[in-house]
């Protein structure tokens, strides 16, 4: 295979052990990552399913959002509720346009003292600048470049973690085994400082680490010495959320959607559709009682070739929707795909054909996920 033009990727502080550990580098979101390891993307997604995959994910922003009133005001770019978002707990939530459409999703976690953010690796600077021209001057939004950020996924997990000794920093932070899905805190590995969440982008149970960039290395060689786990890649990170219905921002997320045709209404806390006050209101508060014009569905195909991103579906003769999202699940053992389709056409059981390469290939709409998720609830 030939040489990709890394030149102009910025380095993850990862990048030499994924070297070493022969990782293939592509260039994604601006930096150099590894989209695979020797033993391949098929047998990394199905050791995530059944073990434990180390994901490199440091290319997403890492923010801190601090002052006086900082939920207020992120109540009025976002749709969740964080004046009652509790302290050690998780909200998964969308920064908006003003006309509501998706500029990014997000991860907030109440610190106590701060609220942490995680955001998308190629949006990161744009969302930054968003953020940064609407706050007032009280508050102080902090990327923090200074540190990776790790993922740990799959059933063993927190076996893993165990093992290698990281415990609660503080008196009142649960035991890494005791944590919630959805609930973060700081953590130690001897006197190497962590902030855990536990939530995950696969599907399974998992945990995601925020470490100190000088730290980094020697925490992720002592996670790979452990037996359960293996370094999984971008090629697998993808058909894992794949199989797990989650949308991947600039694939099924765009300015173009907003969050009740994206399947995201969740993400808009029961207060906020009570009062409104966020971007787009008026918008997504019509489309959750009226209902939109298309739905983001899951797409099961026949036969063995999947369908890609932009690829059109049909319905007889008629156009309904375009693939936002495809590949081979391995954990389902058949192609699967996400798309917009019309809602006439969104019901799970619907007969659509996808297009693929001038061949209409059969689908059918079915419930996502497409794999069940194990979370700990």
């Amino acid at each position: 295979m030939a040489d990709v033009d890394l030149s102009d990727c910025k380095l993850l502080p990862l990048d030499a052990l994924h070297r070493r550990l022969g990782g293939r580098m592509v260039p994604f979101a601006g930096y150099a990552m590894p989209v695979q390891y020797p033993t391949g993307v098929m047998a990394e997604h199905l050791w995530t399913r059944e073990r434990a995959g180390l994901f490199d994910v440091s290319h997403m922003g890492q923010l801190l959002l601090e002052g006086e009133g900082a939920a207020d005001w992120l109540e009025t770019v976002a749709p969740g509720d964080f004046k009652a978002l509790p302290a050690g707990k998780i909200r998964y939530s969308l920064l908006l346009a003003p006309d509501g459409g998706v500029l990014d999703d997000l991860m907030v976690t109440n610190t106590g003292r701060a609220l942490y953010m995680v955001v998308n690796g190629a949006t990161k600077h744009e969302d930054i600048a968003y953020m940064a021209g609407l706050m007032p001057g009280s508050l102080k939004l902090t990327h923090m470049t200074d540190h990776a950020l790790l993922a740990l996924q799959g059933p063993e997990a927190v076996a893993v973690l165990e093992r290698l000794g990281v415990v609660p920093e503080l008196p009142d932070v649960p035991a890494v085994g005791a944590m919630k899905f959805m609930t973060g805190g700081p953590y130690l590995w001897g006197s190497v400082r962590l902030g855990l969440s536990r939530s995950g982008y696969t599907g399974e149970d998992g945990y995601e680490i925020s470490v100190h960039a000088s730290d980094a290395e020697r925490f992720a060689e002592a996670l790979l010495a452990d037996a359960a786990v293996k370094p999984i890649g971008l090629g697998a990170r993808d058909s894992l959320r794949l199989e797990a219905g989650l949308p991947l921002y600039g694939h099924d997320l765009s300015p173009e959607i907003e969050p009740v045709e994206a399947g995201l209404a969740f993400a808009i806390s029961k207060r906020r559709k009570v009062e409104g006050g966020f971007p787009g209101a008026e918008r997504i508060l019509t489309a959750l009682l009226d209902g939109p014009a298309r739905k983001r569905v899951g797409l099961k195909l026949e036969g063995r070739q999947p369908a890609r991103e932009g690829a059109d579906v049909f319905a007889g003769a008629d156009k309904v929707g375009v693939v936002t999202s495809g590949g081979f699940g391995p954990s389902v053992g058949a192609p699967i795909a996400m798309a917009y389709v019309d809602s006439a056409r969104a019901a799970d059981g619907t007969a659509l054909e996808i297009e693929v390469r001038g061949k209409r290939l059969p689908a059918t709409v079915v419930p996502m996920p497409f794999h069940q998720k194990n979370y700990v609830r």
